[in-house]
């Protein structure tokens, strides 16, 4: 998570004036640490999706159960990232992100010698929180060794990782499933993070700096540490256990739907609805005396809270596009896995195209390019279902491919810039909490976003074309949230004059 302090950070994590000429000199080989975590916990999001098919046969899987192979990944994901963020804020980034990273590892492993569907879906929810921990280390250390300019060009590069991660991963997928083979490739999909996270505990041990050595420096960290820990005295566990009960609840009545015959089932999300007013009125009163999991004095600031739901909407329709995509070309046209993961990566290709310069011009144009990339994405998802009409069979790859690049030019131009732009609505002092809640907000509404579209998934035309449908209707509501902040700042900007 972000630092809380003012200005730049030394590399002890002590507070100071800390410009470019004191900066780190590790710091650009701590940032490949950074992101070569970034880059193997999007890479297991990415490359399990061509592994679905083969994990159904080989393991009997009903469709129930490769929703939450995915799903389960990204809950456990969001669920972590405050908590773990408070954690390495106090305990030191290098010592847990290391933890992270060696859990991840084991978690893979596990993963990857599954007998039965619930081991592996068990795993992948220990792997997903594993990447909860990790994942606020890499933003609160790029917080901590960059600033002004190089902060954002960081983070540029974080984005640009990611959208890497994911055109590799299904390609990296399909390759191991071709040579392989169906029954026990997706075996080796899973174990490919392994190695990747051995690489970067090696490197984070050498390169991202950790406790301050001198006795001086101790004796402060230990103050800070007790002042956090009067402030906080807890990790809110029992606003995580709500949040986690609530979201829970959303999601089992979509997942299981099919499998769960009745409507007695729809029941469960307005139970969820009534958990998540309970965890909003307990982090109310929890507030008062503690340091709550969600501040919520936060979404007062209203460029934060529409930033933060554009997040949590845009989320829940990007990160299912790959479930769909993958699943609808190998079980509905008998797309092999690597053909199928040539396809998905032109999404991604145009995302790792446009990230990088997002991060440059954010600054310069704001919320509108924002807007801007979500238009691109509704086009480019709008025109992908009219393709697989007019192309079909084995030639609707290269039709779908096209409107899949624009969509995924549009999505670089939408994640790295809606990430400075709404965290720089708040004081560097209340950025750690602010960061953290953001990213947890998108993995929520990732895990949301794939119970909804495999809801309407099958193998057929008729069934692909409703989820893709799903899918356009959370881009349009981030939209809808993102034309609402440009309105929100300018109304800012006018008010002084």
């Amino acid at each position: 998570m972000p630092d809380r302090s003012s200005g730049g950070v030394p590399a002890d994590g002590t507070p100071g004036r800390h410009g470019q000429m004191g900066a780190d000199p590790r710091r650009w080989k701590a940032l490949t640490v950074c992101l070569i975590a970034g880059f193997v916990t999007w890479l297991d999001i990415s490359i399990v999706n061509v592994a679905l098919p083969s994990i159904r046969v080989a393991l009997d899987a009903p469709p129930s159960a490769l929703q939450w192979v995915v799903s389960g990944y990204a809950f456990a994901f969001g669920l972590l990232l405050v908590p773990a963020g408070r954690f390495g804020d106090t305990h030191g980034r290098r010592n847990v992100f290391l933890f992270g990273a060696a859990l991840f590892a084991l978690a893979s492993a596990a993963a990857g010698a599954a007998p039965e569907s619930s081991w592996l879906i068990t795993a992948r929810v220990v792997q997903g929180a594993a990447a909860g921990v990790i994942a606020p280390q890499v933003t609160g250390l790029i917080q901590q060794l960059f600033q002004g300019a190089e902060r954002g060009r960081a983070f540029g590069l974080l984005g640009a990782t990611m959208s890497i991660s994911t055109a590799v991963g299904p390609l990296l997928g399909g390759l191991l499933i071709q040579f392989s083979g169906q029954r026990e490739g997706w075996r080796h999909v899973l174990h490919v993070s392994i190695p990747i996270s051995l690489i970067a505990m090696i490197l984070a041990h050498r390169y991202i700096p950790g406790r301050p050595a001198g006795k001086r420096q101790r004796q402060r960290q230990r103050q800070r540490q007790r002042q956090r820990q009067r402030q906080r005295e807890s990790m809110d566990p029992v606003g995580v256990l709500l949040l986690a009960a609530g979201v829970l609840l959303l999601i089992l009545p979509l997942v299981e739907g099919r499998a769960w015959p009745g409507q007695g089932k729809w029941l469960l999300i307005l139970a969820g609805a009534v958990v998540l007013t309970g965890f909003v009125g307990w982090e109310h009163w929890y507030g008062k005396r503690h340091d709550p999991i969600v501040d919520l004095s936060l979404f007062r600031r209203g460029s934060y809270a529409l930033g933060t739901l554009l997040a949590l909407l845009y989320f829940g329709g990007f990160t299912a596009i790959f479930f769909i995509i993958t699943q609808y070309l190998q079980e509905g046209l008998h797309y092999s896995a690597l053909r199928a993961g040539w396809v998905s990566a032109a999404f991604a290709l145009g995302s790792a195209l446009s990230a990088a310069l997002g991060g440059r011009v954010v600054v310069r144009f704001g919320r509108p390019l924002v807007v801007f990339g979500l238009v691109l994405v509704t086009l480019g998802l709008g025109a992908t279902e009219p393709a697989t009409r007019l192309v079909s069979g084995q030639n609707a790859a290269w039709a779908i491919a096209a409107p899949l690049f624009v969509a995924g030019v549009g999505n670089g131009l939408i994640v790295s810039p809606n990430q400075t732009l709404t965290l720089s609505a708040v004081p560097v002092a209340e950025a750690g909490v602010a960061g953290g809640m953001l990213q947890m907000g998108q993995r929520i509404g990732a895990s949301v976003g794939i119970a909804a579209v495999g809801s309407a998934h099958g193998i057929y035309a008729a069934s692909f074309q409703q989820a893709l449908l799903v899918n356009i209707m959370f881009v349009l509501a981030a939209l809808a949230a993102g034309v609402a902040d440009v309105f929100v700042e300018r109304r800012a900007v006018r008010r002084p004059g």
